[in-house]
Order: structure tokens, then C-alpha cells, then sequence
């Protein structure tokens, strides 16, 4: 059963430089401030302490999404609205990462443009994958398969992160994962 205090598992899916883990940090801040427990589980930080070791072969990007879908799952199930930002890049594994949670899983795809992850690429990568020196680089030389059907859809390229993060929040409330912040009338 939804409700405004019960977990859920917002799962953010989309390429290196889409903006994920910016948005997972400004929709936790808002949450917070509306007393949620909210915890993030960032793709980076995750295979750093939880996943070190694995590679970027399919297998070991499948396994790496199954563990943050694992203690996304949990968090989840306890109450905590467990924001997770990893690229994701295979449907088969998000949806049954989705299948597993007891609780309520929202697939929010963070969608950019190739073009525009290549201009805001400060390190380079992308310049790197398209010239053929970075082998399995998502969205260049290895699949990423978009959600077909996303809870939630965001722009980053044609909205602002507060564009982008309204538009979560409007669908977040209008399914009853979280309370309309309160209007404040002037007297």
C-alpha cells in the first residue's frame, strides 16, 4: 500500500553526465526537508565499497545493479525512500530488480542527449569512447537500453535540474509517495 510515509525505491537509469547523482542529491535534500529517511545509493560509491572488484563485462554490470537493487530493496521495504543513481544499462536486470521490491519501485530515466553529454564532459570520456579508446563505454561502444515504459521521464538537456526535479516530485506526489508540500498563504 502507498502512502506518504511508506518506503519506496526511486531508481534513477541513464548515461554517464545525464545527471543522476545530482538529481538523487536535490531530491533527497527536499524529502529530508519534508521528514522523510532517505538514503542514496550512488552507482560510484557503491561499486567502490560495495562492488570493488567487479568489472564492466554485462555479468559484473548485472551484478553490481543487482546488489544496489538488493539494499535498495531493503531500505525500501523499512520505510527509507531509497534513491538509487547507476546507469543501469540493461532492461532485463532493472525490471527484475523492479519485480523483487516489496515495496514500490518508481523508474525515473534521466534522458540527455549524446551530444550534450559530450559538451559537458569535463573529464573527456566521451571524446575518448567515440575515438575508440575506452572500450565498453555505456552509450558508445556498449548497449544502453532505455526503459520502455519509465515511471518518470526527465529531460536534462532541455530542463534545469529544479525543472527536473519539480517534475519528479509532481509525479511522486500525485502517486502518494510523498505529501504536496503545504501552500502558504499571505494574510
Amino acid at each position: 500500500m502507498n502512502g506518504p510515509h511508506n518506503g519506496f525505491t526511486l531508481w534513477f537509469t541513464g548515461l554517464s553526465g545525464a545527471g543522476k547523482s545530482t538529481l538523487a542529491q536535490a531530491i533527497r535534500d527536499d524529502l529530508v526537508a519534508r521528514g522523510r529517511r532517505v538514503e542514496i545509493l550512488d552507482g560510484d560509491e557503491v561499486r567502490t565499497n560495495l562492488s570493488k572488484g567487479l568489472g564492466f563485462s554485462k555479468e559484473d554490470r548485472d551484478t553490481n545493479i543487482r546488489r544496489i537493487g538488493y539494499v535498495a530493496r531493503l531500505l525500501s521495504r523499512n520505510g527509507v525512500v531509497a534513491v538509487a543513481a547507476a546507469i543501469s544499462p540493461y532492461r532485463e536486470v532493472r525490471d527484475e530488480v523492479r519485480r523483487a521490491h516489496e515495496a514500490t519501485f518508481v523508474e525515473t530515466f534521466v534522458d540527455c542527449s549524446l551530444d550534450e553529454l559530450v559538451r559537458r564532459d569535463r573529464k573527456g570520456l566521451y571524446a575518448k569512447a567515440l575515438r575508440g579508446e575506452i572500450d565498453r563505454f555505456t552509450g558508445v561502444s556498449d548497449p544502453y537500453e532505455a526503459p520502455e515504459r519509465p515511471d518518470i521521464t526527465v529531460h536534462t538537456d532541455r530542463q534545469t535540474i529544479e525543472d527536473s526535479l519539480k517534475t519528479i516530485l509532481a509525479e511522486l506526489e500525485r502517486q502518494h509517495h510523498v505529501s504536496p508540500r503545504p501552500v502558504h498563504s499571505v494574510a
